[in-house]
């Protein structure tokens, strides 16, 4: 095959010919560090200003609320503006052509990292829309039961009230200590909740407002041992620490790519345990072609931005390249450099366990006396540092989520503004 057959063949597959790139400043950066464990590179911070120098930044604040969105290093912002630009090109006969063939190759693509079978996860919009399609599609009869935590995601909250008003289900909601004594006192706050009636349960992987990492498999465990299937949020956990769905051993699994992968926003997956495809009603009707098992039965949703399904490669072989040992451990190097620093100055509140095994990059911080919201915008206005306040469900203070390009230095202007507000 001839170069311009070659080139035009992945112009059809909607990769683009320009999106060929050559050997990147972060190959270099790694390549300076590939002799070293992930522990040894966690403080090198030659190397993370070397990532940090991928990422564009806005001069205006240090952003400590990663959680909500983490923005694309400039080299796969400007592989997604490609995608942007090969489906514009092809227009409809992209759409009609190989829109799905690329779509699957996508989900196949994610399910490799995830520890799953391609043909039990669907790319999504988000883990609000992954999640609600199981509360809102699973064969309800008044008076079952569902338990999850108020500190739960409110969206996947708010669905469950509304199953509960539509189908007469009963939610039955736990409160989950910030600093938990042991794994058994959270799984025991779940099986105590559970009874003869119980249908569902939710939980968070990580805990969205603290950062807490729960026993995911101990609760799958007990769960299954009473007949009660399991949902788990996984929204700040992809991407973020390593783990395996098939060890997860969870009935239902959802996440949103835009958080810790840095794909663009749009994007997140569901998966869902092979002999459970066909117990759940879709979001939006497919017509009767598929079988009652095809996980493809529950991903209609009509024509979307297919070039964000283009990037999710991008930020997999960026996350690969970079290492998912060496990210997840920078994260808890930078969490545990701040908090370690303010957990026993007077009137501040961690409200994160201290334990590594229980938190990673995310950690949630209080002033006793002080609004969370008041927190927050002091933080804005009079240090310039970016957060977001959290005040409910047994949570007050901000939420803190560095990412890679976040510096100790940030981080100590952190720490100087909470010794002076406390």
């Amino acid at each position: 095959m001839d170069k311009r057959s070659f080139l035009k063949n992945l112009t059809l597959l909607g990769v683009g010919a320009s999106s060929i790139q050559p050997l990147s400043a972060m190959d270099s950066w790694l390549e300076k560090v590939k002799h070293l464990t992930a522990e040894e590179v966690a403080d090198d911070e030659a190397f993370w200003a070397g990532i940090r120098s991928e990422y564009k930044l806005k001069p205006d604040y240090i952003n400590l609320e990663n959680g909500y969105y983490c923005f694309l290093p400039q080299e796969n912002l400007e592989s997604y503006i490609q995608h942007i630009r090969d489906v514009n090109y092809q227009g409809s006969y992209y759409m009609r052509t190989v829109q799905w063939d690329n779509k699957k190759a996508m989900a196949a693509k994610l399910a490799k990292l995830a520890g799953c079978s391609p043909d039990e996860l669907v790319i999504t919009r988000n883990t609000t829309e992954s999640l609600d399609m199981i509360i809102g599609g699973i064969h309800w009869n008044g008076g079952d039961e569902a338990v999850m935590a108020e500190q739960d995601y409110g969206a996947m909250l708010d669905h469950f009230k509304f199953i509960a008003k539509r189908y007469g289900v009963v939610n039955k909601i736990i409160s989950i200590p910030n600093h938990p004594k042991s794994d058994e006192e959270i799984v025991s706050l779940y099986a105590d909740a559970i009874t003869s009636k119980t249908k569902l349960l939710m939980i968070g992987h990580i805990i969205n407002i603290t950062g807490q990492i729960l026993p995911v498999r101990k609760i799958c465990d007990m769960a299954h041992g009473k007949g009660v299937q399991v949902m788990v949020d996984g929204a700040h956990a992809f991407g973020h620490i390593q783990f395996s769905i098939a060890d997860l051993g969870c009935d239902y699994y959802g996440t949103s790519l835009h958080k810790w992968l840095s794909v663009p926003l749009g994007a997140g997956f569901l998966y869902v345990k092979k002999e459970n495809i066909s117990k759940v009603w879709p979001l939006l009707a497919d017509g009767d072609s598929r079988k009652e098992d095809d996980i493809y039965r529950l991903n209609h949703i009509g024509t979307h931005p297919v070039h964000t399904d283009l990037a999710i490669a991008d930020a997999i072989d960026y996350y690969m390249k970079l290492g998912p040992e060496r990210k997840e451990v920078r994260l808890r190097y930078l969490q545990n450099y701040w908090t370690s620093k303010v957990r026993n100055m007077p009137n501040v509140i961690v409200n994160t366990p201290i334990q590594p095994e229980r938190a990673c990059g995310i950690a949630n911080v209080g002033i006793k006396g002080m609004k969370p919201a008041d927190l927050a915008d002091t933080l804005m206005k009079k240090y310039k540092i970016y957060t977001v306040a959290i005040d409910g469900a047994n949570v007050f203070g901000c939420r803190i989520t560095p990412n890679m390009y976040t510096t100790p230095q940030e981080l100590d202007v952190l720490v100087k503004a909470l010794g002076e507000l406390g």
